[in-house]
């Protein structure tokens, strides 16, 4: 019997509660047609933002009730991501799954905060990281005594502003026995680019196969009713239509995969 694919989906930012109630009931809705492990994902504030006039977010514990509300509302899991110790202690009464920020992934006091909440943790591998690197950060929530541990791919620097995906680091991050997550929409940005980070929205499908072809554990995305008018990640979100049909897509190549190779 094969594993449950884990899909990781949500709008880049709790921006408004018209954006989270309109994902949620839509992805939700798309999840209970699959057979699929489905997280609820929201940013309850960005904290990384290019511009110091960027839109940060509408405040934090109203934001997290918004999330925490999917959760009880719909019955699904739900992620967020933390950036200090303190923003483990609260989030953690919110949500079901801590995620550490790509450009926090070898902060160990965070890591080790994390760990300690006993929620599973996501680790996004930093930019700047190589594969091996991130199974050491694993390490260090694992040395709480939290086995649930993530790995996700986001893409690797190259030059200034932009993103290149070395697939190799999916399957060395998968022989560490750790769950295994490609980010389809943060691994085709462009970081920085202008006022905010840039993206090239037509590789997200076609580099999201190549990753499910490696047999990976799951896929993470975000989305958005109307990818333009977002407050976060306007570039690289997929729009909320599309979204059915991209998850069937991935569904259908990882039973594939993995029914040859059981």
């Amino acid at each position: 019997m094969l594993q449950k694919f884990k899909i990781i989906a949500g709008p880049c930012l709790a921006e408004s509660k018209e954006v989270v109630e309109e994902t949620a009931a839509v992805l939700t809705s798309i999840a209970k047609t699959f057979d699929v492990e489905y997280y609820y994902k929201a940013s309850y504030r960005k904290a990384n933002r290019t511009s110091v006039g960027s839109f940060e977010g509408v405040g934090d514990e109203t934001a997290l009730g918004w999330i925490a509300s999917v959760g009880k509302s719909y019955g699904v899991p739900t992620l967020t991501d933390i950036h200090s110790v303190g923003d483990a202690e609260m989030a953690c009464k919110y949500v079901d799954v801590l995620q550490i920020p790509a450009f926090l992934s070898r902060q160990t006091d965070l890591l080790l905060a994390a760990g300690q909440t006993g929620k599973a943790v996501n680790i996004k591998k930093g930019q700047f990281m190589a594969p091996e690197d991130i199974i050491k950060a694993a390490a260090k929530v694992s040395s709480t005594g939290n086995s649930n541990i993530w790995l996700t791919e986001r893409g690797t620097f190259f030059g200034y502003h932009d993103l290149v995906v070395d697939f190799r680091s999916l399957i060395t991050m998968k022989e560490s026995n750790y769950i295994t997550i490609y980010d389809a929409t943060h691994s085709v940005q462009q970081p920085s680019i202008g006022a905010q980070s840039g993206g090239k929205r037509e590789f997200i499908k076609l580099l999201a196969r190549a990753a499910v072809s490696l047999g990976i554990d799951g896929v993470f995305f975000e989305t958005h009713p109307n990818p333009s008018l977002a407050k976060s990640d306007a570039a690289t979100q997929l729009p909320l239509s599309e979204a059915k049909d991209f998850i069937n897509e991935l569904l259908e190549l990882n039973y594939f995969i993995k029914r040859g190779s059981a």
